[in-house]
């Protein structure tokens, strides 16, 4: 083993307590905020110690700004402005843009498909 490189099985672990955290952030949202802007900083500190991404799922529901969790209508705004997703951090304005190009091609070939699959049908 590499020095710094850590086992699978504490990569494992890591990863379970991000997803235990996140959902613990996510549960005391609406009763506690600060406590649920902590195990985003919990969460965020093991995926710095153990070197892994956070889970994907949980990757977007978080400031990367000022690392507070974000809930749609309550402290962030989503928008869709030319192509791509804006989510804007209410607490310190910062605005996260994710494209999504994939899945307008996705959509444009499968509009493609369907008309072929029905041309070819009426002849």
């Amino acid at each position: 083993m590499r020095r710094g490189k850590r086992p699978k099985w504490m990569i494992d672990i890591a990863k379970e307590r991000m997803d235990i955290l996140f959902s613990l952030a996510e549960k005391e949202f609406a009763r506690n905020p600060q406590r649920s802007n902590r195990y985003v900083f919990l969460a965020k500190k093991l995926s710095t110690k153990y070197n892994t991404a956070i889970p994907f799922k949980w990757s977007r529901r978080y400031c990367k700004n000022c690392n507070k969790f974000l809930v749609t209508g309550k402290n962030s705004n989503v928008r869709l402005i030319s192509s791509e997703v804006h989510i804007k951090c209410c607490e310190c304005n910062f605005i996260m843009k994710i494209p999504f190009i994939k899945e307008k091609k996705l959509k444009r070939r499968a509009k493609i498909e369907s008309y072929i699959i029905q041309k070819r049908a009426h002849e």
